[in-house]
Formats: structure tokens, sequence, C-alpha cells
């Protein structure tokens, strides 16, 4: 504990989170493999949008840039562009990464650029007023959806695959050491890394869907997800109904601000001459 105190701001303290949320769990994960890396901290830079996971930022003790709503990954790839030394990591929630902020994610996986992001997802807006999101399931209540949800929700680990991302994970707040794992696995890869986190949200999620209390909703991610390899094994029926968790891609990939280093050079030797 005492070794973790050193990546957080005391002085921000005591938190905006709800009882039970689960973006804690999150930032303590990161916070962990952080360290366990050994990456200077004054190396890294966390970038945020908007909503419940845009305060991570305030608390943790890196670099830090909280910015607005859907944008972090434009932030960011701003940063990465200006100083690739960098260890940049995003963190967003479903309806920032996915909604406003979707074609940007898109393009950042299509780009490969060296960016972690970790999407939190809650199935809903929390902190704008309990909306649905894009992976709010079909038939959930929201306050934009009073008789239940009718849109289908995103696979978030199909769409980033197809846009090109070169490392590709979901874990859950429940799998607390798994995900430490999956966070340091991305944060060592060289490239577009994403990490989808499936947590909880007790006040906006879980009370308009009787999900009972926040144990209750971790214990539902213990019982509804099935790790990659023994899904696998899995016939399309068993599967129904259940989350797959674990590392789903790991390639290697040429990433953006490298080749953009070889085009700087490249136009730099055009005009010399």
């Amino acid at each position: 504990m005492a070794k973790s105190l050193e990546y957080i701001r005391l002085d921000k303290f005591p938190h905006v989170w709800c009882p039970g949320c689960g973006i804690g769990i999150v930032m303590g994960s990161i916070i962990r493999a952080v360290d366990k890396m050994e990456i200077n901290k004054n190396d890294v830079v966390m970038v945020s949008g908007i909503g419940c996971s845009g305060r991570m930022p305030g608390y943790c003790d890196f670099n830090t840039l909280h910015t607005t709503h859907g944008r972090a990954l434009s932030f960011a790839t701003g940063i990465k562009l200006a100083n690739p030394k960098f260890k940049v990591i995003t963190v967003m929630g479903d309806g920032d990464a996915l909604a406003i902020g979707g074609n940007h994610l898109i393009h950042a996986a299509r780009r490969n650029i060296d960016i972690l992001a970790i999407i939190i997802n809650n199935w809903i807006y929390g902190m704008t007023g309990g909306q649905y999101s894009p992976t709010t399931p079909l038939g959930s209540f929201a306050t934009t959806a009073p008789y239940g949800q009718v849109e289908p929700p995103f696979d978030v680990l199909k769409l980033i695959k197809g846009s090109g991302a070169s490392y590709i994970a979901r874990g859950t707040v429940y799998h607390i050491r798994e995900l430490d794992k999956l966070i340091s696995g991305g944060l060592q890869k060289k490239g577009f890394a994403v990490v989808e986190v499936i947590s909880q949200c007790p006040t906006s999620f879980g009370r308009r869907n009787k999900m009972g209390s926040a144990v209750e909703m971790m214990k539902r991610q213990k019982e509804e997800t099935v790790p990659v390899k023994k899904a696998e094994k899995m016939s399309k029926e068993e599967l129904k109904g259940k989350i797959v968790r674990g590392l789903f891609l790991d390639e290697e990939r040429d990433e953006y601000t490298e080749r953009y280093e070889k085009l700087i050079a490249k136009a730099k030797e055009v005009h010399q001459k």
C-alpha cells in the first residue's frame, strides 16, 4: 500500500465515485502495472475525457490531462507525436470511447499508434444522467430507455480488431490479477493496445435494472464470464449470455510514430537537395 501511495495525489481525496463503483479498482490495476514494470511516473501521461472515469487522472500522480468528451485519444495522439518517449494511457468510459469518441477510437487503432486505451465498460452513461450507451445490453433500462433498450450493443473487441489494433484484451474488476496482467501486456505493447474492462455501476445501471448490490454485480462478473481458452471449446449455445475475457490479440505491426519519424527524415532529405 505504501508503494502505491507514490502514484496517488492524496490532496485530491476523498474521490467522487459512488460506493461500489469499479473505477477505483481499475485505477489500482493501472498503478500496479506501472510499478511492476518500473516505469518512471514522470514518463507516464494519463489522458481522459468526460464521465466518471474522466476523474481518474486527477487522482494519479502522473502527467495528466482531463480533456473534452470523446476526445481523449485525439489529445493522446498529439502528446505521443510530440514526445514519443512518453508512455501514454487513455482512460475512457463506454459512452466516451464508443459514442462521441468512436471515430477517434477506430482511427487510432487504424494508425496503430503506441497508446494504451482502457475502456471501462459499465453499460451506461453514469455521471451524465444514466442514458443508454453503445454497449447497453438489449432490453436493459436507462433514463433514455425507460421501456428497455432496443438497439443492439457494440462488441467492443470485434470493432477494435476490425480497425487494426495490435493488442486486444478484455478483463473484469472481479478478476483483478488477470486484469493486472492484461494491462501490463498493453503497456508493454509497441502499438495501439485496447483493454476493455467490465465494471459495475450500481447507481445508474444496477439500480435501474434491479441487479442488487455492487458485490452481487461483481459476482455476476464471475459467473457470467469465461476465459478465452475455455470459450474456444464451447459451443455457440453454451456461450449464449456469456462474456469472454482474456487476451484476444497480440501481434507485431509497424507503429505510427516510428513511421512518422521516417517520413520527417525523408522530407528533410528531399528539401536539403
